[in-house]
C-alpha cells in the first residue's frame, strides 16, 4: 500500500459529517472515474468508533500513534470536539505535517484549532468570522493581518474555511494536491455549487 497517496481525514466525536463528503469522494474515487490520485482515510484520537453529528458510525483507519509516517495530507473536519482537552493530542500530528510540507487543511472550528496552537499566525487564512477567531482561539491567535474574509484560504499547503466553506474548502484542497487539471477541478466545484440545470443553462447546452 502506498501510503505517500493517503489523505488522512481527522475525526473527533460529533464531527460534520458534511464537511468532508465533497472532498472524500472528489479524492477517493477521482473527479472522473479512473482518474483517482489519492486514497482517503481516517484517524482519530482512538481506534474506538466515532460517531458524527449525522449519526453516521466511522471506524478510524488510525489513531494517533499508528499514523504511518508517509501521507500526503490531514484534512481536519470541523464539530465541537475540537474545543476539548482531548483535541490537544492531535498537535504533534498538525505540527510534524507542517513541518514535512504536507497538506494541513481545516474547516469550522477545525480551523480555530489551527489558530488556537498558532499554525495560522505566519499564513493567510479564514474561519467562522474573524471575531469568533479570536474569542476561541485565544491569545496564541496572533494572525489577524492574514485573515481573509472568505469561504476557504489557501496559502501553500495550509487550507482553511468556514462552516459553510465545505464546497470552496473542497475546491482549494484538490488544487493544493494537484489532484487534476484546474478545468476538471472547475468544473467539480460549479457542478456541486450552481446545481446541474444552472451549469446547463450558463453553458447554454
Amino acid at each position: 500500500m502506498d501510503t505517500h497517496k493517503e489523505v488522512i481525514f481527522v475525526l473527533l466525536n460529533e464531527f460534520a459529517d458534511w464537511e468532508g463528503a465533497f472532498i472524500a469522494s472528489s479524492l477517493h474515487s477521482g473527479i472522473e472515474p479512473g482518474r483517482a490520485k489519492y486514497t482517503v482515510k481516517t484517524l482519530s484520537l482512538t481506534k474506538a468508533p466515532v460517531v458524527s453529528i449525522g449519526g453516521f458510525k466511522v471506524l478510524p483507519d488510525y489513531d494517533i500513534h499508528t499514523i504511518p509516517d508517509e501521507y500526503a495530507g490531514l484534512v481536519l473536519i470541523g464539530g465541537m470536539s475540537w474545543f476539548t482537552p482531548e483535541a490537544q493530542l492531535l498537535v504533534p500530528l498538525v505540527e510534524d505535517a507542517i513541518a514535512n510540507s504536507k497538506l494541513v487543511a481545516g474547516i469550522c472550528n477545525a480551523s480555530v484549532f489551527l489558530g488556537m496552537h498558532g499554525f495560522l499566525n505566519q499564513v493567510k487564512h479564514t474561519s467562522n468570522t474573524l471575531e469568533y477567531l479570536k474569542q476561541y482561539a485565544g491569545e496564541n491567535y496572533t494572525g489577524e493581518a492574514g485573515y481573509i474574509n472568505e469561504q476557504a484560504v489557501r496559502d501553500g499547503n495550509i487550507v482553511t474555511a468556514n462552516g459553510t466553506g465545505y464546497l470552496e474548502f473542497c475546491r482549494e484542497i484538490l488544487y493544493a494536491l494537484d489532484a487534476d487539471i484546474p478545468e476538471k477541478i472547475e468544473d467539480n466545484y460549479l457542478f456541486s455549487k450552481v446545481g446541474l440545470c444552472e451549469l446547463i443553462k450558463q453553458r447554454g447546452e
